[in-house]
């Protein structure tokens, strides 16, 4: 075996490699943990991240500290902007904070995110789905991206929240923004951080403008839910918790969900045997989605701490080292899967890390399923010859949140 190449995840980042990444991630599967240059270090093998994932000493908790510019007025640059950090700081994102204040916070989501609410959504979303079809039936080439994958996902989250989605433009740009929170870099760029932190400043407000309206006049959605309930165990959510926890639900209820929208029909067209085989049998739906979540999932990476020192892999995390758990390339382990760039509905024990793992599972991973299940099987039985315009198309900036930022098609019409 030859030694590491220290490099290799500066160029998974390097966005000349995101059309394609994967033959990077087996070159860092040849060393399942191995640190890079930057001072990184990766987890690219199955058994590896997996392992991670359930290891007390890898912390969630590792995003750089809230830290408001210097802005020249002594009252902002003394105390009310000193005073947002230590609020930020102590109240993340519960995917950003470790047990028991993450186990609380989840279970407090669960709470409202149930079961009965998400199926409930499962005809609306198949309305919706139709909706924009029929909107683009006169359209070639039309931009699956703009005319199907975002606006359906972020109509779905916005009505299970209770956010008027005529708001839409207003976070838009700042969910663009904050998704940077997840690439590595941006945790050592000065201007993205300042970037980052007056994006959270102005989602927040938007958000406890939101929540006070919510407790005035409580209505049936998940955000007057999680406002106005009681958790035996751990009360009321603090209003700092409830604001941030209302940013990512929004944020992540709508991001990686175009990712496995587009991604999933770019692979269908790929794939134009699958894409038979959907089109005559829409049954298969549950298996295509979760093979498109092993083979071309929506999240590649996340990051995480090490608290202690960590023996794994042949080698040794040290103590307080960033570490990356490159979930895409452990889903392609061959060790773990057969054929594993071969996209196959039909793979048996499809245990992939499509919607990571262990406590930070997922939350909405059944929504996703339902919305992926009612993109894909209206545009596999709809489309008239779908085809792609170009190939690759132009992708997203971020490595993290993978995916197409545009994904032209032209159609013969819509049935």
């Amino acid at each position: 075996m030859t030694d590491a190449d220290p490099t290799l995840f500066a160029q998974v980042r390097d966005p000349a490699n995101r059309a394609d990444p994967y033959p990077l991630y087996a070159r860092l599967r040849a060393h399942p943990v191995a640190r890079q240059d930057d001072g990184l270090w990766v987890a690219s093998g199955y058994a590896a991240i997996r392992a991670l994932l359930h290891d007390p000493r890898v912390s969630s908790q590792d995003l750089p500290r809230s830290e408001h510019p210097r802005t020249g007025n002594p009252v902002k640059d003394w105390v009310v902007n000193p005073l947002k950090d230590w609020i930020i700081n102590r109240h993340r994102p519960f995917i950003f904070r470790d047990p028991p204040a993450h186990d609380a916070l989840r279970r407090q989501v669960m709470g409202q995110f149930t079961v009965s609410r998400v199926r409930g959504m499962k005809r609306r979303t198949e309305a919706l789905v139709a909706e924009h079809l029929e909107a683009c039936a006169g359209c070639t080439p039309f931009n699956l991206v703009d005319d199907l994958a975002y606006p359906l996902p972020v109509t779905v989250i916005c009505e299970l929240l209770g956010v008027p989605r005529e708001d839409e433009p207003r976070f838009h740009g700042w969910a663009t923004q904050l998704a940077t929170a997840l690439e590595p870099e941006s945790r050592t760029d000065p201007a993205v951080h300042a970037r980052n932190v007056a994006t959270f400043d102005a989602i927040a407000d938007y958000m406890r403008d939101l929540i006070r309206a919510k407790r005035r006049r409580p209505a049936d959605d998940l955000l007057s839910g999680l406002a106005t309930a009681t958790d035996p165990e751990a009360g009321r959510m603090s209003d700092p918790d409830l604001v941030a926890t209302a940013v990512l639900l929004l944020i992540a209820g709508h991001e990686t969900t175009v990712n496995l929208i587009t991604n999933g029909m770019l692979t269908l067209l790929r794939c134009p045997d699958e894409l038979a085989r959907l089109r005559a049998d829409p049954e298969r739906a549950p298996r295509v989605i979760e093979e498109l979540l092993r083979y071309e999932p929506p999240v590649h990476f996340r990051t995480r701490l090490a608290l202690a020192p960590i023996p794994i892999g042949g080698a040794v995390i040290p103590e307080g080292a960033p570490l990356v758990l490159l979930f895409a390339a452990g889903s392609r382990d061959p060790a773990r899967f057969p054929l594993p760039d071969r996209f196959d509905p039909d793979r048996e024990d499809n245990q992939h890390f499509g919607f990571g793992g262990a406590l930070h599972y997922c939350v909405g991973a059944p929504l996703a399923r339902i919305e992926a299940e009612a993109a894909l099987t209206a545009l596999a039985t709809r489309l008239r010859a779908p085809r792609l315009a170009e190939d690759p198309p132009p992708y997203r900036p971020g490595a993290s949140l993978r995916g197409p930022q545009r994904l032209l098609l032209h159609i013969d019409g819509v049935d």
